[in-house]
């Protein structure tokens, strides 16, 4: 316990900072961020910009004696608005995710529509270069304007957001990740980069809207917009919060694919750290109001009032015209397939992970560099768009009189580009499109001699590479489209080559490409199998598509881990895995506690209380009470920072050591309490503290969480990680063994669980198997 831990923080003008950190629940975040490791305690020297402490949530209810005295005194009618306020928000939450996916679809679609419709009739003209300068100064302009929102106003909008929705379910407290600032970029930027022509996707992005959206709504009411309505402050706390963002990212999938129950799965796979039936129940019921709301504007869109949304924007890649008939040979090109796909997917998160690095280097020099970086990638995407079709040659239209050949509109299967008239460019009718109009040419079905063979090679290694290179600038940008867009094309060329021994469709072969690509950067199955029968309507593929994605993911797993782990872990998020690291179980938990230690008495001084809150940066300290008071040393419990700020401003002090327990629970309520905004908590600087004052005692009892969780100081350290994050734990109090010695040995915090401090107090520990 006699250990200083003490993180250095470097910043732009490397001036070291030394921030004491309560060994508690302090990592250190950064945007961009990117480590260099140290084998010490607890340093890392972080190479990014704003660089601040991070801290954990409260998800654990303090369950101290005005908590107790304001659930005994609630009414029955209060406990029913709380549950119905629980789904009423549930239901705000659907609406306005659903609502936000249809915007941004038909925002994208009429976008990026107009610009298309202008390339193609100057290429009707045969104005090759005018057609090359609209097409480029379209992307150009957007793709600037979207970097531009990035880099000045909300810069945590930048990539998906899944990761940080995902450290934010794990109890990574960030509020910036979901500030209304980065929901109205990731809304607008997204709707740019994609119009843009990057090779991205909105579908990222959605999840982290959806999430934004929730937090936005469960902020228990504001005081600034006299939003203080008594039924608003049930969710002043971040159990709840928690609860509807995880409602809020399961919509935003549903928005996004169109799949209800996939939405759900995800957040249980891939999102949530922490779930319930219950919880179940309330996202189930949030993604069906996606769904109704989408189908509802489906229908009034159809109808032409949308502008170019129609057949495009809402992705719903019907392949149920292919007849789904496999045999051995089949299934052995299917697992090939999924082999192969999971190598590829393991090696774009190799490539991604790289190509971040280095592009945190590139941003962390300020704004203007991040939108040269934009502007850069967008030229070379242009470029690549309009440029690589000119290598393919010209196919003569099938005589199908049913197929609209050479297509002049917005989408379609067969672009004429330069093109004489009967004849189209294959590769321009995916270059030359939106992705998701792509992505439907490609599992298009019974058109097995569409795209040359060439081509789908040309198509497949350009999308790889500006997949690859794309994601990292400072635009909003999904994964999911670029790794469909790349397996389809993988898997519709694999089908082609295999098309003497297998008799299943090129079209079917395409969506399996995709799901293995899928399967080998994502890692999750079964939220992805969901997602994928939703998206193209097929039950029957259900066998195939399990079988691809099991084996990608087996195959992938020997290599690195899913993208959003390796995304969390550049990033520097302190999150807590699922499983215990091996090394773990050679530790007990005292092998790890920080020091020192700082306790209250149950009555305790102001004095010395404010002197712990200026010189330490603790969140939680734990309550001993001794005699006369108790007849030996004994835990009280643990009391938060936060809530002895807001006793200290009440000042209700006394000269003796007496209790004053009574008067504090008439003078306070426990919505006084209440989480607070982000940076709308009271600081020890706004205490206002007389030097007679500090003299005096306050009782801590009444704010003092007597039920906090404790384990044995002999404790396996795996065992306490798993049942650290099983419970969404903030501290985690350690005691001693044996009696006659003081009460609590430490505190374990996620930081006590974090490789860097766990190795960096053991570094042999790595060697033992």
């Amino acid at each position: 316990m006699d250990r200083e831990n003490k993180v250095p923080i470097y910043n732009d003008d490397d001036e070291e900072h030394d921030i004491e950190s309560d060994g508690k629940d302090v990592d250190v975040y950064s945007e961009p961020l990117l480590f260099k490791r140290r084998n010490t305690t607890s340093q890392i020297a972080i190479v990014g910009a704003n660089v601040c402490p991070i801290e954990s949530l409260d998800y654990e209810i303090a369950e101290n004696e005005l908590f107790k005295q304001d659930w005994r005194s609630r009414k029955k009618i209060e406990i029913f608005q709380y549950l119905l306020l629980k789904w009423a928000f549930a239901l705000i939450v659907g609406l306005g995710t659903g609502l936000v996916g249809i915007f941004n679809n038909i925002a994208v679609e009429n976008i990026a529509g107009f610009k298309l419709l202008l390339t193609t009739k100057l290429m009707l003209k045969q104005k090759y270069y005018k057609a090359f300068a609209a097409y480029a100064g379209c992307n150009l302009g957007l793709a600037t304007a979207a970097a531009a929102l990035c880099a000045f106003i909300a810069p945590a909008a930048a990539g998906s957001g899944i990761p940080e929705v995902k450290a934010y379910l794990n109890g990574v407290d960030a509020h910036s990740i979901l500030a209304p600032s980065t929901l109205f970029v990731k809304i607008f930027g997204s709707i740019l980069g994609v119009s843009a022509g990057f090779v991205v996707g909105k579908e990222g992005p959605m999840v982290h809207t959806g999430a934004c959206i929730a937090s936005l709504i469960g902020q228990g009411g504001s005081r600034k917009y006299h939003l203080t309505w008594r039924w608003l402050r049930y969710f002043k706390n971040d159990r709840d919060r928690r609860d509807l963002i995880t409602c809020g990212a399961a919509a935003g999938v549903a928005a996004a694919f169109r799949a209800p129950v996939g939405g759900v799965l995800f957040a249980l796979e891939e999102a949530a750290s922490w779930w319930r039936s219950a919880l179940l129940w309330r996202t189930f019921f949030t993604t069906a109001i996606v769904a109704i709301v989408l189908r509802a504007f489906i229908q009034l869109c159809s109808t032409g009032t949308c502008g170019l949304f129609g057949e495009g924007g809402l992705i719903m890649y019907d392949v149920s015209a292919a007849r789904v008939i496999y045999s051995a040979p089949d299934i052995l090109a299917v697992m090939l397939l999924g082999t192969i796909g999971g190598i590829f997917g393991s090696l774009y998160n190799y490539l991604v992970d790289k190509v971040l690095r280095t592009y945190s280097i590139i941003n962390e020099r300020g704004a203007a560099f991040k939108i040269l970086l934009v502007i850069s990638i967008s030229l070379l995407t242009s470029i690549s768009s309009y440029g690589l079709p000119w290598l393919a040659t010209c196919i003569p239209c099938p005589t199908d009189a049913s197929v609209s050949c050479p297509n002049t509109d917005v989408s379609g299967n067969y672009k004429s580009f330069q093109c004489p008239s009967g004849h189209y460019n294959d590769l321009a009718s995916l270059f030359l499109n939106t992705n998701d109009d792509a992505i439907r040419n490609l599992l298009s079905t019974s058109t097995v001699r569409e795209f040359h063979i060439s081509s789908l090679f040309i198509f497949f290694g350009a999308v790889y590479c500006l997949g690859v290179i794309t994601y990292g600038i400072a635009v909003p940008s999904g994964l999911f489209i670029p790794v469909i867009l790349a397996g389809a094309c993988y898997g519709r060329l694999v089908g082609r080559l295999f098309a003497s021994i297998s008799k299943l469709d090129v079209g079917l072969f395409a969506l399996l490409g995709a799901a293995s690509f899928l399967g080998g950067t994502m890692r999750m199955t079964v939220s992805l199998c969901v997602i994928l029968l939703e998206l193209t309507n097929d039950l029957l593929l259900l066998p195939l598509v399990m079988l691809v994605l099991l084996i990608s993911k087996t195959v992938a797993d020997v290599f690195n881990k899913g993208v959003y782990d390796q995304i969390v872990k550049l990033k520097g998020l302190p999150y807590m895995e699922a499983h215990a690291e091996p090394y773990m179980k050679h530790l007990v938990a005292r092998d790890v506690v920080s020091g020192p230690l700082i306790s209250f008495s149950g009555i305790e001084k102001v004095g010395n209380i404010l002197h712990a809150l200026r010189t330490t940066g603790h969140n939680g300290f734990p309550v001993i009470d001794e005699p006369p008071f108790s007849d030996a040393p004994a835990l009280c419990g643990l009391v938060l920072r936060s809530h002895l700020l807001v006793l200290l401003k009440g000042k209700i002090f006394s000269r003796d050591m007496v209790p004053a327990g009574d008067e504090i629970l008439r003078r306070f309520a426990a919505f006084d309490f209440a989480k607070a905004g982000s940076g709308k908590g009271i600081k020890v600087e706004d205490l206002d503290i007389e030097q007679e004052e500090m003299e005096m005692y306050v009782d801590l009892h009444p704010i003092t969480n007597t039920s906090p969780y404790t384990v044995v100081e002999t404790m396996s350290l795996a065992k306490a990680a798993v049942l650290f994050r099983q419970l969404g734990l903030r501290h985690m109090c350690v005691v001693p063994k044996s009696q006659g010695r003081p009460p609590i040995v430490g505190i374990l915090t996620r930081h006590d669980f974090m490789p860097e401090h766990v190795l960096g107090l053991y570094p042999h520990i790595r060697l033992r198997k």
